[in-house]
Parts: structure tokens; C-alpha cells; sequence
């Protein structure tokens, strides 16, 4: 009897030595290495944002919203790396524009409750507030350089400051609405403010001085940029229509390209000659100026009206905000290299917008109805190769 009891203790002894050396010998599981996208990820947040900006050194973007809070972000093309990294809650009001300063250390931003701040951006501390810096909403905001900022409010002026001092050192109202955007030229001279009043207004800084407003053109003027190697003034309109000027000949426009957009709301210049242009239809064109073309779509945020775009330091992503709440990424890399022929090509009779990136899905009347998410595209193609030529 105690002999095949030892035998048996032998047994199982002998089986678990031979389970263990069983799963020794099985390879463990290799952690899964994180996807690496063409873009960064969406974000989503809890308001609407207004506006965005990049930071001139870092993977670091800063938005704004309308509850008054100010994001700022960290952003990878690996999977699940984005995040944020600081909030502040400073503004009482809608948070209307932010920027960085040149070298990435401050971030500026203005809002509805009339005030301008500027945060420290590593910490998100607030350094200076200036609490009642017009006497109605600022809508507009331009860094100067280091030390100057200039603001345009909703009743059409503009001011420009010295952050050292906290003062301004031009107080100047010749717009009879709201101040919509701000450019200046490369020499820091000329000032330029696009306004809902259909005009274009002229400063020149050194002067400190108003020098003139542009002819009135149809509809809101929402934006201004410089273009052309500073040869050309562009600006964006309410009615869809790109108004452009000559440098020195700012009264009367030298010519005008009318999108097919529901508007152009927001401009930002990506070369010398390609820009992109944000409209209320949710679409995001790239188009080239003189010879006057639309190249395609960069991107959408289906059905809502998008806020603003922004452009990272290398060129390489632009992001959106809109109406949904999110803030997209769009691979803008191949703008760099684009050129644009005099010769014009014939139209294509659907008229639908040439898909620019990967996650773009083309414009015209098909572009709200035959939308689709990336993966349901990429199916749909697969399986349905052979009835190309049909379609």
C-alpha cells in the first residue's frame, strides 16, 4: 500500500515538473506597439471651440472655447500620446482668439469679457491680465512681436499695446463693425484689419497712424492675409467671394475669385501662393491664388460651421475646429510641393472638389449625403473594385 502511494506522489510530481516546463517553453506575449498614424488623433471637447493655435517650437497646439477655457494640448502621430497637459478657466466669458509669442514661452488670448491675458505656458499660470482692455468684446488678435499686441473689438477698433507697460499706444476707430482679422507685413510697418463692415482698413505702426479704408466690398470681410512674397492682400468674405489687393494700392481691389463656398470664414497661407480656406459649409479648400484655383478639399467637419483653422510649425498638419466640438488634423504635406498651371482644365460635370488627403471625401452635392467613416470607405473599395468603371 505505501509503495503505490509513493508511486503515485511520483506521478503527479513528475506531470507538474512537466506542466511547468511546458509553459516555460511557450514564448510569452510580445507587447502590441502603438499604431502610428498619418495624423493626430481628434479631439473632442465639452464646448464649442472657437480658436487654435500652434506653438512655434513644440508638438503643443493651445484652443480656446466658448464657455471661456483655455486647452493646451501635446499631440503625436502615436496612437494614444496626445494629451492634454494644462487648462485654465481665467476668462469669464467666450474665449475669441489665442496665440503663442515667438518663442513658445507665453500665450496670449482675448474674449468676450473684454479683457486681454497672458499665460505662462509651461505651468499655465496667468502672468498679466489687462481686465478691461476695450470697452466691448475683442474679436481679434495679432502678435506683434515680443512685447506688442494689437486687438480689434466688435465695434471696429483697433488697438495696439506694450505689454511691458500694459497700456496702449494706439487707440484707433474707423471701422463701423466688428474687427474680424489682423495681418502685418514682414518689415512690422503696415497694419491690416478685415471688418464685418466691408472694408479693409490700412495702419501704419511706426507712424502710429491711420492711413486708410479699402472700398466697400459686398458682404463681411472675415479675414486678411499676405501673400506673394507681400505683393498681395487676400481677403475672405461672408458671401464666398476672395477680395485680393495690391500692395501700395489698398483702396480698390486688383481682382476677386468667387469660391462656390457658402463663405470663406477663415484664411491661413500655407505657401507663397496656396492658402486654405475654412467655410461655413464644413468644408476646408485648399486654392491657389493667381491663376485663381480651387485645388480640392483638405478636409470637413460634416454639416457645421467651421471656426478656425491653424497651420503647425513644419507645415506638415493643419487643424479645424467647428460646431461638433472637435478638433481634426489634416495632412497638408503635399501643399508644399504643388504647382498650378495658367492653362485651366475642364471642369468635371459632377463638380465634386478633388479629395487632397486621405481622410478628405471630395465636396459639391454629394458631399453631405455620401460621406462615410475611413473604415467604411476602405471596405466599400475593397469590395467593390470590380464595378469601378460603373460608378
Amino acid at each position: 500500500m505505501a509503495a503505490s502511494l509513493d508511486e503515485s506522489a511520483e506521478e503527479t510530481k513528475y506531470d507538474l515538473k512537466k506542466d511547468q516546463d511546458s509553459e516555460e517553453d511557450e514564448p510569452a506575449e510580445e507587447p502590441r506597439e502603438p499604431r502610428i498614424r498619418e495624423t493626430p488623433e481628434d479631439i473632442k471637447l465639452d464646448a464649442i471651440v472657437n480658436t487654435l493655435a500652434f506653438h512655434p517650437k513644440q508638438d503643443i497646439f493651445a484652443a480656446g472655447d466658448i464657455d471661456g477655457d483655455i486647452y493646451v494640448y501635446s499631440y503625436s502621430c502615436t496612437e494614444g500620446e496626445s494629451k492634454e497637459l494644462w487648462s485654465s478657466g481665467h476668462h469669464l466669458k467666450s474665449c475669441r482668439e489665442v496665440a503663442f509669442s515667438h518663442d513658445g514661452q507665453k500665450l496670449f488670448s482675448v474674449s468676450k469679457d473684454k479683457s486681454v491675458h497672458l499665460m505662462d505656458v509651461e505651468g499655465g499660470k496667468l502672468v498679466t491680465r489687462i481686465a478691461k482692455a476695450h470697452s466691448v468684446p475683442i474679436n481679434a488678435l495679432l502678435l506683434v512681436d515680443e512685447n506688442v499686441l494689437a486687438t480689434g473689438d466688435d465695434g471696429g477698433t483697433l488697438k495696439v499695446w506694450d505689454m511691458r507697460k500694459g497700456t496702449s499706444f494706439m487707440d484707433l476707430k474707423h471701422h463701423d463693425d466688428y474687427i474680424s482679422g489682423i495681418a502685418i507685413d514682414q518689415a512690422k510697418r503696415m497694419l491690416l484689419t478685415s471688418s464685418g463692415d466691408g472694408t479693409m482698413g490700412v495702419f501704419n505702426i511706426k507712424r502710429r497712424r491711420f492711413e486708410l479704408l479699402s472700398e466697400f466690398q459686398s458682404g463681411d470681410l472675415t479675414s486678411v492675409a499676405i501673400m506673394k512674397r507681400g505683393k498681395k492682400v487676400v481677403c475672405g468674405s461672408s458671401e464666398g467671394t476672395m477680395y485680393i489687393f495690391n500692395w501700395n494700392g489698398f483702396g480698390a481691389t486688383s481682382d476677386r475669385f468667387a469660391v462656390k463656398a457658402e463663405s470663406v470664414d477663415c484664411i491661413v497661407p500655407i505657401t507663397d501662393s496656396i492658402l486654405c480656406a475654412a467655410s461655413m459649409d464644413g468644408v476646408i479648400r485648399a486654392i491657389n491664388l493667381l491663376p485663381n484655383r480651387v485645388l480640392g478639399c483638405i478636409g470637413q467637419h460634416v454639416g457645421e460651421p467651421i471656426e478656425q483653422i491653424a497651420r503647425s510649425r513644419d507645415s506638415r498638419f493643419l487643424a479645424s475646429c467647428a460646431h461638433d466640438q472637435m478638433i481634426k488634423f489634416w495632412d497638408i504635406s503635399s501643399l508644399r510641393d504643388m504647382t498650378v498651371s495658367d492653362y485651366r482644365k475642364r471642369k468635371k460635370k459632377d463638380g465634386n472638389l478633388k479629395s487632397l488627403s486621405k481622410k478628405a471625401y471630395g465636396g459639391g452635392d454629394d458631399f453631405f449625403s455620401g460621406l462615410m467613416e475611413e473604415t467604411e470607405a476602405k471596405k466599400e473599395e475593397d469590395e467593390g473594385d470590380s464595378d469601378s468603371d460603373s460608378d
